[in-house]
């Protein structure tokens, strides 16, 4: 049973969130990425909702949920309180397992390692996305002579994958640059490339408005840091071929969630739409282990 239902954030956002699976099992929310919406999840959902309550829901910003422009609209602690509104809904008496993607990941760190959501998370797996503050108090270790082990190269190429975040904070140009060809380059890279392959029916908009996630979080969190750290179960799946997002800014988090269990996976960026059977065995055998 599938439904499709609207819950209020605080601030008055409206999330369009799907659900998929009997509610008396246990529930297991999906946060997608940038430019994603919900769709991301579908090959996920298929797989999980036989025993498990699936819950998708549309970050604000994308999808069929509202679009705020301020930038501020988009820091971690108000994406913090828009996951709270959906669990209220969803699963207001029982802990949840968190399954995050790329942009949803780093929502998902934020989560589990704060005071908001203690308690209410019950396991978490994350796939393409760091910690903003993990990655921000490597790089202070490194800069204090602390690091070990070859971080320098790994630094300078991932400083090549993410070229785009240094983009996304000029003002105006990547909207504007979206707005114009936008249209254009999706449905060029809809005709090249096959569904399975490309972000799961992300639209201009969805370009658009989450332009605002990095300009509100990326500089503030990796220049002034947090120690943050989760004693709930975290399962990182690190895709090798991730052109965006390395393996080790993914997987060297032991020292702030101590309770980790980690799979590399020779894939690309967008394992939960290329491999969806892969993802759903994974996220089962964590939760259930």
């Amino acid at each position: 049973m599938t439904a499709t239902t609207e819950v209020v954030a605080p601030d008055g956002v409206r999330l369009a969130v799907r659900t998929a699976g009997d509610p008396a099992n246990p529930t297991l929310v999906c946060l997608h990425g940038y430019p994603d919406n919900k769709g991301l999840w579908d090959g996920v959902v298929d797989r999980m909702s036989d025993r498990y309550h699936v819950v998708a829901y549309d970050t604000r910003g994308a999808g069929e949920s509202s679009k705020p422009r301020p930038r501020r609209a988009y820091r971690l602690d108000v994406l913090e309180a828009d996951c709270a509104a959906v669990l209220d809904a969803a699963s207001p008496d029982r802990p949840v397992h968190l399954l995050a993607h790329d942009w949803g990941s780093i929502q998902g760190w934020h989560f589990v390692t704060g005071d908001r959501l203690r308690g209410r998370i019950a396991s978490f797996t994350s796939i393409s996305g760091p910690c903003l503050d993990h990655a921000g108090l490597r790089l202070r270790m490194r800069n204090r002579g602390r690091g070990q082990g070859p971080l320098p190269r790994q630094l300078l190429k991932q400083v090549g994958m993410s070229w785009y975040i240094g983009f996304f904070q000029i003002p105006f140009v990547p909207e504007l640059v979206f707005r114009s060809v936008g249209r254009i380059v999706l449905a060029r890279i809809g005709r090249r490339r096959p569904s399975s392959t490309r972000p799961s029916s992300a639209a201009v908009d969805d370009y658009v408005y989450g332009v605002q996630l990095y300009r509100a979080n990326m500089i503030p969190r990796l220049l002034r840091p947090e120690e943050r750290r989760t004693t709930v179960p975290v399962q990182v799946i690190a895709p090798t071929r991730d052109r965006y997002v390395g393996v080790p800014l993914q997987t060297q988090v032991e020292q702030w969630a101590p309770n980790l269990r980690v799979h590399t996976v020779p894939s690309g960026h967008w394992l939960p739409r290329t491999r969806p059977d892969l993802v759903a065995e994974l996220v089962t055998a964590h939760i259930e282990g």
